[in-house]
């Protein structure tokens, strides 16, 4: 068994537990870009105590390694429990992050994504430097 079997992947226009990953597409070599990462963008992805995303991970991958790098971990932990009951809570946190980058050669970028329901979702993007 391989935990690469349990990830998924569709179009985020559709699916609304696959991470969007925007950014320019050519960066210069040790210049700062934002990357955002998202959850539902075009199809809102519910935020509740019984139905939420848990995290993001992002990982760049260069063209000449062969292992990705771990860019970061996010975390989403308000999702309105209280001891009022579920979704009675005071805050629930949104599952969107910016991050900025620096990166010396092409690549690419890859995002895991965790719904406490549906399981590991990813995605990636690739980068070109110029």
């Amino acid at each position: 068994m391989s935990i690469g079997e349990y990830l998924q992947n569709a179009d985020w226009k559709s699916e609304k537990h696959a991470p969007v990953i925007e950014c320019p597409d050519m960066v210069a070599a040790d210049e700062e870009f934002l990357v955002s990462l998202e959850i539902g963008k075009e199809i809102p992805h519910p935020n509740t105590t019984e139905h939420h995303i848990e995290w993001i991970e992002v990982y760049f991958k260069p063209e000449s390694d062969k292992f990705p790098h771990l860019v970061g971990k996010f975390g989403f932990s308000g999702h309105g429990e209280s001891i009022k009951g579920a979704n009675e809570g005071p805050l629930h946190t949104e599952p969107k992050v910016q991050v900025a980058l620096k990166v010396k050669e092409s690549g690419t970028l890859m995002a895991m994504s965790y719904c406490n329901i549906h399981g590991l979702w990813e995605s990636s993007k690739d980068i070109k430097v110029g």
